[in-house]
């Protein structure tokens, strides 16, 4: 199965510079929940903006069109039908994380998408590419909690596809 994972703002916003534009605990918990044990996939600037370390307990694959790229500890892919021809295979579930590239890539390939909608607006270079939504439907909505440690308002949906 192949599956979106992202976080967004009110705006589509996704990133800024290379990292989160909002740190939401509850989000990376969730992140962790869903991912661990499965692989994901990401660009090279996403990996990057994580400092080059891979997430533990999961395969890391990084795309890039960089025939010369390499980064320990994981996979380094060039297409979408690399990517596509490892999903065949693999027997978990596989998660494309980002950014709005990759997800663009596999946007036709996706048969789950988990969001974590955030209430609010914050300055970002990277948004989530366009989502026809006619062709999802909502399934799941867990509301977030708000504390101390994650200030703003959110929610985490699961869409299938029609």
């Amino acid at each position: 199965m192949i599956a979106f994972l992202w976080a967004q703002d009110r705006n589509g916003v996704i990133g800024n510079k290379g990292t989160l534009p909002w740190y939401l605990p509850n989000d990376l918990k969730y992140f962790k929940e869903m991912t661990q044990g499965n692989a994901v996939v990401m660009g090279r600037k996403t990996f990057e903006g994580m400092n080059k370390r891979p997430l533990p307990n999961r395969i890391n694959i990084v795309m890039t069109n960089d025939k010369e790229y390499q980064a320990e500890g994981v996979l380094i892919m060039h297409s979408r039908q690399e990517v596509l021809d490892f999903a065949k295979d693999y027997e978990n579930d596989l998660f494309i994380t980002g950014g709005s590239g990759v997800f663009k890539e596999f946007m036709g390939d996706a048969d789950l998408l988990h969001r974590t909608m955030i209430d609010g607006e914050f300055e970002g270079d990277t948004f989530i590419p366009e989502i026809d939504w006619t062709q999802w439907k909502l399934v799941n909505v867990e509301q977030g909690i708000t504390d101390d440690r994650n200030k703003y308002p959110h929610q985490f949906e699961t869409y299938t596809r029609n």
